[in-house]
């Protein structure tokens, strides 16, 4: 199916590459539980054929009736790919409650978006690719979530078992980062990157990296760790943020505004800016390690255990200009 995607919309250079960058991306010496997640999602059972799928939902559904022992094959073999960190979803009976409520997130930035009926949208570090379905449910032509993680993309096949064909296979997932996209690629319409760039030791290269993906005119929805300040405040913690190693730049939302305006991006505006609420990320049956409330301050919700303000998230916006 990938491969025929990257067919149909012309990315024959792109195409030249993807069984190369599937087996470096699918390589089980990167990761000793590899075989494990693959042996997972080959084993879930053949689903009925009668089912509604429903990729416009906060919570991505999949109504269908599983026997006790489908469902509970099912339900113990969708463990084995935990922990699950972007989400809901429901399959069947069974609702994998997420670390991250990634809908309310979705809140957050779809009311911004230009429409993304007939577009051709790319999600950076998309993780189980939650939010990719919520693109395709939006009626995007095509969806291409980057992630390098190969949990992410045998949990991504996991769901796919379950929506089947529903989205006419208009989404997709490759286990790659950004850097191995086709330099000056120009072409998809909108380009997602949420929680990224605070990971990455040179942001301005990711933003620019994600500049030359895009098409002109093109749309960049950028979310990321920020901290309050002017165009000058950039905060670059040590070892690690909030437990979090390879934490890099966190800017405030007006220094994020101006590196994209240097990188040549125009219409750049901040749509949200918010603490990130106990709520909203926290540890769960299907995600059952620590979470945020164990990497803030006890004595002081507002400052990580660290001494770091506390994770506060901006999503903004900008144009590849036509």
């Amino acid at each position: 199916m990938l491969y025929q995607a990257f067919l149909d919309q012309e990315l024959t250079d792109w195409l030249a590459k993807l069984p190369e960058q599937l087996a470096n991306g699918l390589d089980r010496k990167r990761h000793g539980d590899l075989p494990m997640w693959e042996k997972a999602v080959a084993k879930l059972p053949e689903l009925p054929v009668g089912r509604t799928v429903q990729l416009d939902r906060d919570t991505v559904t999949v109504d269908l009736k599983l026997s006790d022992s489908q469902h509970r094959q099912c339900e113990n073999l969708l463990k084995k790919l935990a922990p699950w960190r972007k989400g809901p979803f429901q399959l069947g009976e069974i609702f994998i409650d997420t670390e991250w409520r990634s809908d309310w997130k979705w809140q957050r930035v779809a009311p911004h978006l230009a429409p993304l009926e007939y577009r051709k949208v790319l999600d950076v570090g998309g993780g189980s690719g939650y939010h990719a379905w919520r693109m395709a449910g939006a009626g995007a032509d095509f969806v291409l979530v980057i992630d390098p993680s190969p949990r992410f993309y045998w949990q991504f096949h996991a769901v796919r078992h379950f929506v089947g064909n529903a989205d006419d296979y208009r989404t997709h997932f490759l286990p790659v980062g950004i850097e191995d996209v086709p330099e000056n690629l120009g072409f998809f319409d909108t380009v997602f990157s949420m929680g990224v760039l605070y990971h990455r030791p040179a942001p301005l290269e990711h933003l620019q990296q994600l500049k030359a993906a895009l098409a002109p005119g093109g749309e960049l929805v950028l979310e990321t760790l920020v901290v309050e300040g002017d165009e000058q405040t950039v905060l670059l913690p040590g070892e690690r943020y909030a437990a979090m190693p390879n934490v890099y730049f966190l800017p405030s939302s007006k220094a994020l505004c101006h590196w994209l305006e240097r990188c040549g991006f125009s219409n750049v505006r901040v749509v949200d800016e918010a603490i990130t609420t106990l709520d909203e990320q926290r540890s769960t049956e299907w995600m059952t390690y620590q979470s945020l409330i164990d990497f803030l301050d006890p004595a002081d919700p507002t400052r990580t255990i660290e001494g770091y303000p506390a994770p506060r998230r901006a999503v903004v916006m900008a144009n590849k200009p036509g």
